[in-house]
């Protein structure tokens, strides 16, 4: 299992890691909230039951910890965020009776949409992420503050080869659709049952090869001068089609 450092920002974020059951090394409060209130309360409060070394400092030095510069006067050092394995997300969803749902991402390089879109997936009910080791944005400080948490309650596998693991999943009896802006109207394909959602990178999509392993390409109706969507935002509207196919 790999594991990668992290930092986590902004008070949201530390406190879900704390609730989450995260491992919290040290935690960095900006001098004068000593007391608290409203959320700073219930991070000393959390801080304090797991016994985590608080340290009350200046803004500047939270400025230097700081990677996302949006800390709300709250750093987190984590002792470490340990990636899933697919077989680990495939067994969620297994112990909670349900078909697979799973969100693929080809290539998204920007730390904002990779957490945004496993905030979307956390919210959605997916039962995990599956992202490429190379060429695109892995579970950084800023991922995990766009993610409002989700990080540590949705499972995110690093695989080396996307295409091969749609292959691979496929056998399994999952089926896959990406959004391409040349596809089926999303409304008109059938996406019941085990399901891989394909997001592609921000400015190229998803790539070809990708695309030619997928069992569905699934376009959005758009109406207005622009004729495209933020990748996160395209995964969220795409993802609640999956849901409410799956409720009705």
């Amino acid at each position: 299992m790999e594991i990668e450092e992290l930092k986590i920002e902004g008070r949201n974020a530390v406190l879900e890691a704390f609730r989450a059951g995260k491992t919290i090394d040290k935690l960095f409060l900006l001098d004068g909230n000593k007391e608290g209130l409203g959320p700073i309360s219930t991070i000393l409060k959390e801080a304090k039951r797991q016994d985590t070394i608080v340290n009350y400092v200046t803004k500047e030095r939270l400025d230097q910890l700081s990677e996302t510069k949006k800390h709300q006067g709250v750093v987190a050092i984590a002792a470490a965020y340990h990636y899933s394995e697919i077989e680990d997300i495939l067994k969620v969803a297994e112990e909670k009776n349900e078909a697979p749902f799973l969100f693929i991402l080809d290539d998204i390089e920007d730390p904002h949409n990779l957490g945004a879109i496993i905030r979307t997936a956390n919210v959605c009910g997916a039962h995990g992420v599956i992202i490429p080791k190379r060429h695109a944005s892995g579970l950084t400080a800023t991922a995990a503050k766009a993610s409002a948490g989700a990080i540590y309650h949705t499972p995110v596998a690093k695989v080396t080869n996307i295409t091969k693991t749609i292959q691979e999943l496929k056998e399994k009896g999952i089926w896959f659709v990406c959004a391409d802006m040349g596809g089926t109207q999303m409304y008109k394909l059938d996406l019941k049952g085990p399901i891989g959602l394909v997001i592609g990178n921000e400015g190229e999509g998803v790539s070809r090869l990708v695309k030619e392993n997928c069992d569905f390409t699934a376009s959005i109706p758009m109406f207005g001068n622009i004729d495209s969507l933020n990748a996160s935002v395209a995964a969220g509207v795409l993802a609640y089609e999956i849901i409410r196919q799956r409720i009705n």
